[in-house]
């Protein structure tokens, strides 16, 4: 008996499910008119994906939202078309509308394959949200997926921003995408799969272990759990849910610091300058966001931690006075003040234009 048509107690897993759906819509996604908003579910067919619509489709059936799903294909296996259209009769079924699928081209060069089936595959979901004009998009990520988030940033030696894990809503290239389900283990989504009578696909590169995330998945924290004791995947995801609000207010304060020192160092059309002393002055953990933030602006890439320590370094004076290379092309000059004027001058940032572009406009 599906959750549709039970007689008795409602599953306590389908109700957190349909619970972590509402609210987060609720709190993200403004309403715009009388007519409910539309949220599309992105759905594998795999079972928290599936779980996730099953969620949300219970408020479409009561009129509160209007709820479709983006299948993507990836081509990557020799059924996946079927996969795909399996997958869309079924949440077809389960009253989701419109349910689009959409087939991808996923480039082997795009940075190794996980990253390239998911650049492909958010390239798939923002072109169906511009046809539908979706206002969200529903991701079926869980607190496993979490946990696995946050060993890999530890393992890559990342920040706060990356052991924040995955954020519960982000806006990426005009599309905002929700993560209801981050509160929910895999295994809650299998009984909610279980309660409403679907039968999930199982992904096979999931068990993929050459995949680095797959490898987490099977070996790494099965074996941490053993030796240091149940919860651990649990524990993971709640240091994300902390560090994901202080790395929000360290990038907001980087952000506004940023702002600071520019508006305090002399104006150019060419390059950023940031004043020196209005960087100095301020904490560490400040200045090297907002150092990698101009990087950025300047037209250059994130910095890797070793660049980022030397920029640090030049900002406080030590060396020469440039140019240091950053990423992306741009070098960072230390400069002195301007005549007449006193202080330890300013850091200028500029990557070249390409031949025949004129840099006064791009400025």
């Amino acid at each position: 008996m599906t959750q549709l048509a039970r007689r008795g107690r409602l599953s306590p897993d389908v109700a957190a499910g349909r619970r972590r759906v509402l609210d987060s819509v609720r709190q993200h996604v403004p309403r715009a008119s009388a007519e409910p908003p539309l949220v599309l579910v992105a759905c594998s067919g795999g079972p928290d994906s599936l779980a996730l619509a099953a969620a949300a489709a219970h408020f479409a059936r009561r009129g509160t939202l209007r709820v479709g799903a983006v299948v993507v294909d990836h081509g990557l296996q020799q059924d996946s078309a079927a996969v795909a259209a399996r997958t869309a009769r079924t949440l077809e079924e389960t009253g989701l509308t419109p349910v689009v699928v959409v087939a991808v081209t996923v480039r082997r060069d795009a940075g190794g394959p996980e990253m390239a089936a998911r650049t492909a595959r958010y390239a798939g979901i923002a072109d169906v949200v511009g046809r539908t004009g979706a206002d969200a998009v529903l991701l079926g990520h869980t607190l496993d997926d979490q946990a696995e988030s946050v060993l890999l940033g530890l393992a890559r030696g990342s920040g706060t921003r990356s052991l924040a894990g995955m954020p519960p809503v982000r806006v990426l290239d005009g599309v905002t995408y929700l993560r209801p389900f981050l509160g929910l283990s895999r295994e809650q989504t299998l009984r909610i799969c279980a309660a409403e009578q679907l039968e999930p696909w199982h992904d096979p590169t999931n068990r993929d272990t050459s995949l680095m995330r797959s490898r987490v998945r099977h070996r790494v924290l099965p074996l941490l759990e053993e030796e240091l004791g149940p919860g651990l995947a649990r524990a993971l995801a709640r240091s994300a849910a902390i560090l994901g609000p202080d790395a929000d207010y360290l990038e907001e304060a980087a952000r506004e610091l940023l702002g600071h020192a520019r508006a305090a160092a002399p104006r150019s059309a060419g390059s950023l300058l940031l004043d020196l002393a209005t960087l100095r002055a301020s904490h560490p953990a400040l200045r090297r966001r907002a150092l990698s933030a101009a990087v950025v602006a300047a037209g250059g890439e994130t910095p890797a931690y070793e660049r980022l320590g030397a920029l640090d370094e030049f900002a406080a004076g030590h060396g020469a006075a440039g140019p240091v290379q950053m990423a992306g092309k741009v070098s960072v000059w230390r400069r002195r003040p301007p005549a007449g004027t006193r202080g330890p001058g300013h850091l200028e940032l500029v990557r070249p234009l390409p031949a025949g572009a004129d840099r006064t406009a791009s400025a």
